[in-house]
């Protein structure tokens, strides 16, 4: 593995901008261990070498004529392929959009290319979003780099595996009920899930519209609260797009302590029920931030224990609508009846029994029973009241504490083919941390908290909406005290992809 791809996003940037090394030779070097690497991961779906070596030019060429340029300029980024990238095939993981070229640009991408980062490509993802281990993509599992047997997790998995994989130094997920912050906790990085509308939507293909939120990841805290200062901001063209204004994660995450911060323990996530290492791991997590001077409390979030209920009628019933538009007649997959009459709901029928994965098919069957005739009160109007009382549990909760803590997911990285992998019931209650956050609309951040088994674990961090800054106040200073007592967690993995 090259040097250039052990280094931090921020450490690129510092030797881009003292001109160690050129963008293009950053690029040049993230691309060659994508093609070293990629039949065994199999982050990537789409590779833009051309495109991410054209930005990283026009980069250079900017510093040497000493124009003013992003302090991110030049570094590259790998971006999840549910954002739209006008004039790059964009597919959402499905066979539906297998070669659908966008004619237009989200608002992500917009800012990535305005900032000068070069796009190392879209990333590998469950379709549609629709998945916990990337396993439900019709381009292939990704597969972990901590052990090639053992899923990366999911949706955002291809997303998280290139950052573990030293293939790209920051990524660009989306998590509409834990999918940046599960994804990085199997995988020994940092995933963060900003208050809902705080990043604009605008071009991301949507899944869930009411849960749904781009998030920054990053091998480090530093890392991903730079990107969270790029992306984050008012869109006009969105209309949840918050107007609050921006600016301080980086320095919080640098500059912030641990003494006087009071963490509350969710009681209904302390761990029980959950894997012995990833108890012993959090446990560990929480006498480091005490030792560090964190006053540590235990809060009860009752409504909590219903909020997978209340997620799994949610999110399928806006998956049923949302992807109604995919019906062969205005773009993505067409598909004829092989036999028949070729009518509107002929080729419609056709069209989404060939587009659509068996996790999509699932989903869709869910929420339009959800959602029809005399059962949308019973299930859909009863989960967005226990949304409600979600919503005021965090409330109260926030008002005894600065932030709250739990373990990211109750296990580590399932092994391919495991019971739970294969059974979908298992996998949704590996959700069970993550969910309430994407409901009460509540920005959470997950970081390396040690290992279990050989393998990651993650420690959740949640904020109270529009304070995404507690969480690097909490998260920077968390890291370093881990970090100073076991080491970085990824430089285990790093030493073993060295030994190869």
């Amino acid at each position: 593995m090259a040097e250039m791809t052990n280094k931090s996003a921020l450490e690129l940037a510092a030797g881009l901008k003292s001109g160690e090394f050129s963008s293009v030779e950053v690029t040049q070097a993230h691309l060659d261990r994508i093609a070293a690497t990629e039949d065994d991961f199999n982050s990537f779906i789409t590779v833009t070498d051309e495109l991410a070596l054209e930005t990283a030019k026009v980069v250079d060429a900017k510093r040497a004529a000493g124009e003013d340029v992003h302090a991110l300029a030049g570094v590259p980024v790998a971006l999840k392929d549910l954002i739209v990238t006008e004039g790059v095939r964009t597919t959402a993981g499905s066979k539906m959009l297998e070669n659908w070229v966008p004619p237009y640009e989200s608002t992500v991408h917009n800012k990535v290319r305005a900032a000068g980062l070069p796009v190392l490509g879209k990333t590998n993802l469950d379709e549609f979003a629709m998945g916990s281990t990337t396993e439900h993509s019709a381009f292939g599992d990704t597969r972990n780099p901590w052990n090639l047997d053992h899923v990366p997790g999911g949706s955002s998995g291809g997303a998280a595996a290139a950052l573990a994989g030293f293939q790209a130094p920051l990524s660009v997920g989306t998590d509409t009920g834990g999918s940046v912050r599960q994804p990085a906790a199997f995988t020994g990085t940092v995933g963060v899930k900003p208050t809902y509308g705080s990043i604009s939507r605008f071009g991301i293909i949507a899944m869930a519209s009411s849960l749904d939120q781009v998030g920054p990841m990053g091998r480090s805290v530093a890392d991903a609260a730079a990107l969270h200062e790029l992306l984050a901001g008012h869109d006009p063209l969105d209309s949840t797009s918050l107007p609050d204004p921006v600016g301080g994660f980086l320095d919080a995450a640098q500059t912030s302590e641990l003494k006087g911060k009071k963490l509350g323990v969710i009681k209904q996530l302390a761990g029980e029920g959950y894997q012995d290492g990833v108890r012993t791991a959090f446990t560990a997590a929480l006498e480091a931030a005490a030792a560090a001077g964190a006053e540590i409390v235990e809060v009860d979030c009752p409504a909590i224990s219903y909020a997978l209920d209340a997620y799994y009628l949610i999110m399928p019933s806006e998956v049923s609508s949302n992807l109604a538009r995919y019906d062969g007649m205005r773009y993505g997959l067409r598909v004829e009846p092989e036999s028949g009459p070729v009518t509107a709901e002929t080729v419609m029928s056709a069209t989404r029994a060939a587009g659509f994965g068996d996790e999509v098919k699932r989903r869709i069957i869910l929420g339009t029973y959800a959602l029809s005739a005399g059962y949308y009160d019973a299930y859909y109007g009863s989960a967005q009241k226990i949304r409600t009382l979600v919503q005021n549990d965090f409330a109260e909760a926030f008002a005894a504490c600065d932030v709250l803590v739990s373990p990211t997911a109750p296990t580590t990285a399932l092994k391919f083919g495991a019971e739970k992998a294969a059974d979908p019931m298992a996998l949704y209650l590996g959700d069970v941390a993550t969910i309430p956050a994407n409901l009460a609309g509540i920005p959470g951040l997950s970081l390396p908290a040690g290992l279990a088994d050989g393998l990651p674990v993650g420690f959740q961090i949640l904020a109270p909406a529009r304070e995404d800054i507690k969480l690097y106040e909490v998260a920077g200073p968390l890291e370093a005290a881990l970090e100073s007592a076991g080491g970085r967690v990824l430089d285990t993995l790093a030493e073993g992809l060295e030994a190869k």
